[in-house]
């Protein structure tokens, strides 16, 4: 493969949203202040994808790792989701956003189950964003998963072990059907992919922008998308050389 450079802008955006609980703690508020505010970061950073034409938007909202933070915190956060959920939902369908969730979103409970599948079928038609939310996901456990199902198809006799590749396996992830993300952004300044997207991210270009996420705007995101088209993606090739001077 042959070295390339991106378009002007990425077809498909990760952000790992963090730094809502710093946020908070530099202003003397419960963590749940900054969590709210985080919402509406949300609200912004769609806003944004949109008008950069963005077509896929993938947020990491929830970590499998969240589970062992205070109960209370836990509580929080699954209200936050709840109420976005309906008090969004319809803005997002008018605005041509389509919802999907990965993870493992039964952790949640059955009725919070039922909304988020309520959701995806109220906005599957649309086709202006695909908006992608990590709930309860972790890259490990989903790659764990994914092993586990193609073991069960191989000694079921449906898939041939010696056929099996990149693209196959990529199919029995949760994220099936979905574009890797050509850039994944982390906020609050950490340099770490925590979990996210372990396989998908392999050739991502990462930013990492000092804005805690309740901060974080349409100008973070251009910036982002800014410095992603002024990098070469080589995919691993070496550059091309120049010819040489005669």
């Amino acid at each position: 493969m042959t070295s390339q450079n991106p378009p002007l802008t990425p077809r498909h955006i990760a952000i790992i949203m963090d730094g809502n609980g710093r946020w908070a703690a530099r202003r003397g508020l419960p963590r749940a202040a900054g969590h709210r505010e985080g919402v509406r970061a949300v609200r912004r950073t769609i806003e944004a994808a949109i008008e950069h034409n963005v077509r896929w938007l993938t947020l990491f909202a929830f970590s499998s790792e969240n589970w062992r933070r205070p109960a209370e915190e836990v509580t929080d956060l699954t209200f936050l989701l709840r109420h976005y959920l309906r008090s969004e939902l319809n803005e997002l369908a008018e605005a041509g956003v389509r919802l999907r969730v990965i993870g493992e979103r039964d952790r949640f409970g059955p009725a919070l189950e039922a909304e988020l599948a309520a959701a995806e079928t109220r906005t599957e038609g649309n086709e202006r964003l695909n908006l992608v939310i990590a709930l309860s996901y972790g890259a490990r456990a989903e790659i764990v998963a994914a092993a586990r199902r193609i073991a069960r198809e191989a000694k079921a006799g449906t898939l041939d072990p010696a056929l099996l590749d990149e693209d196959n396996f990529t199919a029995h992830l949760a994220t099936a059907g979905m574009p890797d993300p050509d850039l994944v952004i982390r906020t609050s300044g950490e340099q770490r992919l925590s979990n996210f997207l372990l396989w998908q991210a392999a050739y991502a270009e990462l930013i990492f922008d000092d804005a805690l996420w309740p901060d974080f705007g349409a100008a973070n995101l251009a910036s982002a998308i800014a410095e992603y088209a002024r990098r070469e993606r080589r995919f691993g090739a070496r550059p091309a050389m120049p010819a040489p001077v005669k």
